[in-house]
């Protein structure tokens, strides 16, 4: 059995609350249109039979709420999207036995009300982004939420958040050939993730379980000894604030919090850095993920066949860690 814990989907009813309630959305909404797989369950099902027993949890794709509304109405944009992949769920739990939840972060007391109808709905977690508005999660305001989910006890998916209007260079107004996306969602995820890390999120909820996309962003198994031995002077590079005290405020090694992350295999297929991440994170904390219908399915279960895992670690991935995250049973 394999258990998908990163695909996404766009319900017909929301994408229609999405056209008319969000100004903002503009050709975004015609480019996702353009992905059938997302809409289509025809489609997207005879993709899914090609692999065999095989499973999807599902979540909105990108972009995140709060880019494109905001105040009541991006309230009920999640509100309809929870309402949409749950009645998926329910119709097709051979298919879909979860959605991760939509929540609009810029009202934090509605998206954690939001979370608690979801989770009775049957969601397994939320879904936010790394940045809200071109906001940094670790600003306190923010802090509730990951409260929320502590108590939960579920996970936070984070999806990386960035467009061509963040440019590669500042002599430039845009960034090019679509760097954004390639190199700028994974410097995305490890932003956040190290800025949640030396807020000291993990000394306040050590049991907290987020499953960052890519691998733990592509770049945090690579880069560890930058993120270790390389940030032991944090604030020594600085002099416009100090950051000296950051590193004592923390409980433990820095490095330790990055591998409290989870970390899926969402990798287009990649190879090379897939023993480099399983070997930072370690298996109980790598679960199985495609970004399906945006990259392809088999070739991620290719990159895994070659690695000629033990049956044990492969049912972790495959299976295993996403029951023990999500807290259920996929017999």
């Amino acid at each position: 059995m394999i258990v998908d814990v990163y695909t996404h989907i766009l319900p017909h009813r929301f994408f229609q609350e999405l056209e008319r309630g969000s100004p903002k959305l503009g050709s975004i909404g015609k480019r996702l249109r353009t992905v059938q797989k997302l809409f289509d369950l025809d489609l997207r099902f005879r993709d899914m039979d090609e692999i065999g027993d095989y499973r999807q949890i599902i979540s909105l794709p990108n972009p995140p709420i709060e880019d494109i509304a905001e105040g009541e109405v991006a309230n009920n944009l999640a509100i309809v999207a929870n309402d949409a992949m749950a009645e998926l769920c329910t119709k097709h739990p051979d298919r879909f036995p979860g959605f991760a939840a939509a929540v609009s972060m810029h009202d934090v007391d509605a998206a954690i009300a939001e979370v608690d109808r979801a989770v009775k709905m049957g969601a397994r977690g939320v879904q936010t982004f790394t940045n809200i508005a071109g906001h940094p999660l670790d600003e306190p305001r923010f802090r509730p939420f990951f409260t929320a989910m502590a108590d939960h006890d579920l996970p936070i998916w984070l999806h990386p958040a960035r467009t061509s209007s963040m440019p590669d260079y500042a002599s430039e107004p845009r960034s090019r050939f679509e760097m954004w996306w390639c190199f700028g969602w994974p410097y995305e995820t490890t932003v956040a993730m190290a800025r949640l890390v030396f807020d000291g999120l993990y000394d306040r909820h050590p049991k907290l379980k987020i499953i960052t996309h890519h691998l733990g962003g592509g770049m945090i198994p690579f880069f560890d000894g930058r993120i270790g031995a390389g940030m032991e002077v944090l604030g020594a590079r600085t002099i416009e604030e100090d950051h000296t005290k950051v590193l004592s405020s923390l409980k433990r090694p820095h490095l330790e919090y990055f591998k409290e992350f989870y970390a899926d295999t969402a990798m287009f297929g990649g190879r090379y850095g897939l023993p480099c991440g399983l070997e930072f994170f370690g298996a109980d904390r790598v679960v199985f993920a495609t970004d399906a219908p945006l990259a392809p399915i088999p070739a991620h279960i290719q990159a895994l066949d070659e690695l000629d895992l033990d049956p044990a670690v492969r049912r972790k991935i495959m299976v295993g860690n996403a029951e023990r995250l999500m807290k259920m049973r996929f017999d």
